[in-house]
C-alpha cells in the first residue's frame, strides 16, 4: 500500500495549511491567525510558494477566507469552553493544527479530528515525526465516507460522550457533498445535547458571489473537478437556514462574509480582505 494517496493528505488539505502559512509571509501584521505548525506539517517542497496556487496577490482572497474561518471556529470554541462545553469535533479535519498552537485550550477540552483513514494515518506519522505529543484528549477518528461508514458511530467509539454538549465544526466541506448528504449531518447533529453548536461552511451559488472573484471560484471549482472532487453543492444563506431549522435545530443564523470582514479585517493596511462566496451557519440544538 505504497502509492502515493496511500501516504500522502489529500491535496486541499495541503493547500490550506499553505495559506494558513503564507498568510504569516507575506500579509502584514496583525496576524488574524497565526499558524507554523501547518507548514511544518505539509513539509511542502523548496520553492512551494512558487506554486500557481500560492501566488500572492491572485490567492489573497481565498487566504483571508481559509485563515478567518479557522480565527472565527477558535472564538466559538474557546467560548463554549468558557460555557462549560468541553468536546469538540471536527469534521473533515485535514491539516488543522488547532491541538498543537493552543494547548492550553485544548487541553481542557476533548478534540475529536475526524476524516479519512489516509490522511488521518498520514497526520499520525507527521505528528510523531515533528515531536508532537498525540495526548489522551485528541483522538483522531478515522472514517472512510465513500465506503459508507457512519461518522457518527466512530466518534462514539473514540469516546465522545453523546449525553454532554460538544461544539461541532465543518469547513470547506460542504461544496464536495450532495445536499442530502449535508441534510444527514445536520439532522445527526441536532440530536447532540443541547446547548451544543455546530459551525459549518457554506459555497454561495456563483451569481451571489463578487463578481472580481468569480474567475478564482471557477478556477478552485475547475481544479477541484479535475482532482476528482467536484464542487457540487451551492447554497443561499436562506436556504441554509431552512435546512438547518428542518434537521431539528433550536436556532440558526448566517455570519457573512461582511460580518467576518468586520470582525477580522477593519483598518488593515495590506487591503486583505474576504471575499463574498463562503459564508457560515451556526446552529445550536
Amino acid at each position: 500500500m505504497h502509492d502515493k494517496q496511500h501516504t500522502e493528505p489529500d491535496s486541499t488539505a495541503v493547500r490550506v495549511a499553505l495559506w494558513r502559512a503564507l498568510h504569516v509571509q507575506v500579509d502584514s501584521p496583525p496576524y488574524v491567525l497565526e499558524d507554523e505548525v501547518g507548514l511544518r506539517l505539509a513539509a511542502p517542497e523548496d520553492g512551494w510558494r512558487q506554486r500557481p496556487d500560492m501566488e500572492p496577490e491572485g490567492t489573497s482572497g481565498f487566504r483571508a477566507s481559509i485563515v478567518a474561518r479557522a480565527r472565527f471556529i477558535e472564538e466559538l470554541v474557546t467560548e463554549q469552553l468558557s460555557q462549560g462545553v468541553t468536546q469538540y469535533v471536527i469534521l473533515g479535519a485535514g491539516l488543522d493544527t488547532f491541538a498543537q498552537r493552543r494547548p492550553e485550550i485544548a487541553s481542557r477540552m476533548r478534540v475529536f479530528e475526524v476524516d479519512q483513514p489516509v490522511t488521518q494515518a498520514w497526520k499520525r506519522q507527521r505528528l510523531i515525526e515533528l515531536g508532537f505529543d498525540i495526548p489522551e484528549w485528541l483522538r483522531l477518528v478515522l472514517v472512510d465516507f465513500e465506503a459508507g461508514w457512519s461518522w457518527w458511530e466512530q466518534l462514539k467509539a473514540a469516546g465522545f460522550d453523546a449525553s454532554r454538549p460538544a461544539v461541532v465544526a465543518s469547513t470547506g466541506v460542504t461544496q464536495y457533498l450532495t445536499k442530502d448528504a449535508i441534510r444527514a449531518t445536520l439532522r445527526q447533529v441536532a440530536t447532540l445535547a443541547p446547548g451544543s453548536t455546530l459551525a459549518m461552511t457554506f459555497l454561495l451559488p456563483l451569481e451571489l458571489t463578487e463578481s472580481g472573484l468569480r474567475p478564482g471560484f471557477e478556477a478552485a471549482s475547475t481544479g477541484a473537478r479535475a482532482s476528482g472532487t467536484p464542487f457540487i453543492s451551492f447554497f443561499t444563506p436562506s436556504e441554509m437556514l431552512a435546512l438547518a431549522r428542518e434537521a431539528g435545530f433550536r436556532e440558526a443564523r448566517h455570519v457573512s462574509a461582511t460580518d467576518l470582514n468586520q470582525r477580522y479585517f477593519t483598518g488593515r493596511t495590506d487591503g486583505l480582505r474576504l471575499p463574498s462566496g463562503e459564508e457560515f451557519l451556526v446552529a445550536i440544538t
